[in-house]
C-alpha cells in the first residue's frame, strides 16, 4: 500500500518509519511512506509556507500554493490508482477502526496532509481534499502525529506484518469492545495473583472468562461504546452476574478476582 504525507516535518516521520510495524511493512514490501514538503513549492526565497490571514485574528495559515503544489506531486506520483487525500485537522471526522479498517483494505494509496499553524486555507479544501479526518476531540501542534497513527494502525493490518493475526482479530474495538485484561509471570506480583481461571488450562472458560471481562471493562470505562453496540442478551446477563454497584475500585477487584 501506498501513502505520503504531505508535512513541514518529514525527519519526525521517517523516524517514524523506522520503527515498529510500520518498519516491518515496509520491509516486508507491504506499506512504502513517502514524504512531500511544501517548502519544496514555496515561491519565497527563504521557503516560507505561511501568512497572516484574512479579516485579521492570531496565528498564521498555510498558503494554497506550496500545500497545493506538493498534493499535486503526491497524487501525480501514487500510480494508476488516484489516491484518496485526506487532510487531519480538528474540524475533520473522528477516526475508527471502521475507516481504518476499510482503508487497509481497499489498499487506494492516501495522501495525508498534515496541518500547521492555524489550518488550511480553505480554498486547499475545497480544491484538493476528499475529506477530513481528526483523532479526536483534542488540538495537536501539528498533522505528523495524527498521520503517523494513520500509517501504523494501517500497517498491522496489512498481510504478513503481524505475525499473530489472531492478535489483530482479538483487538480493542474489533468486536465493538475494550478487550479483556491480559497477565503474564509471574504468577504472582506485589501481592496481586492472576485469575485462576487463566492457569486453569481449560480454554472454554478461559475464552469465557475474557468474553466476560470485555463486557464488563467496556460497561465500565466505556460506556458510550457500549450502548452504541448493545447490549445483547447475553451481555446484559453478563452484567446482571459480575456488576457490583458502588466506587470504581470495586468494579476493579470484581474484574480481577472473578
Amino acid at each position: 500500500m501506498w501513502i505520503s504525507l504531505v508535512t513541514l516535518f518529514p525527519e519526525l516521520v521517517e523516524a517514524g518509519n523506522r520503527c515498529g510495524m510500520v518498519r516491518a511493512a515496509i520491509e516486508k514490501d507491504q506499506l512504502s511512506v513517502a514524504c512531500y514538503n511544501p517548502r519544496d513549492w514555496s515561491t519565497d526565497r527563504s521557503r516560507r509556507v505561511d501568512d497572516r490571514p484574512f479579516g485579521g485574528g492570531p496565528g498564521m495559515l498555510l498558503q494554497p500554493g506550496p500545500i497545493s503544489g506538493a498534493i499535486d506531486a503526491a497524487v501525480a506520483e501514487s500510480g494508476d490508482v488516484r489516491p484518496l487525500v485526506i487532510a487531519l485537522s480538528p474540524q475533520g471526522r473522528r477516526l475508527d477502526r471502521q475507516v481504518i479498517a476499510a482503508w487497509a483494505e481497499r489498499k487506494q494509496p492516501l495522501v495525508l496532509v498534515c496541518g500547521r499553524y492555524e489550518g488550511f486555507d480553505q480554498r486547499i479544501l475545497d480544491s484538493r481534499v476528499d475529506a477530513e479526518y481528526s483523532l479526536g476531540d483534542l488540538v495537536l501542534s501539528g498533522g505528523e502525529l495524527a498521520a503517523m497513527v494513520i500509517v501504523d494502525a494501517i500497517a498491522r493490518r496489512l498481510p504478513g506484518v503481524v505475525g499473530d493475526v489472531q492478535s489483530v482479530v482479538e483487538d480493542s474495538f474489533e468486536a465493538d469492545r475494550l478487550d479483556h485484561a491480559h497477565y503474564t509471570r509471574p504468577p504472582e506480583w506485589e501481592g496481586r495473583g492472576v485469575p485462576q481461571v487463566l492457569l486453569s488450562g481449560n480454554h472454554q472458560r478461559i475464552a469465557a472468562w475474557r468474553a466476560e471481562q470485555a463486557v464488563l471493562i467496556t460497561a465500565q470505562q466505556r460506556p458510550d461504546l457500549f450502548l452504541q453496540h448493545g447490549p445483547s442478551d447475553k451481555d446484559r446477563a453478563v452484567l446482571e452476574e459480575h456488576w457490583l454497584p458502588g466506587s470504581d475500585e470495586a468494579r476493579a477487584s470484581n474484574r480481577h478476582t472473578n
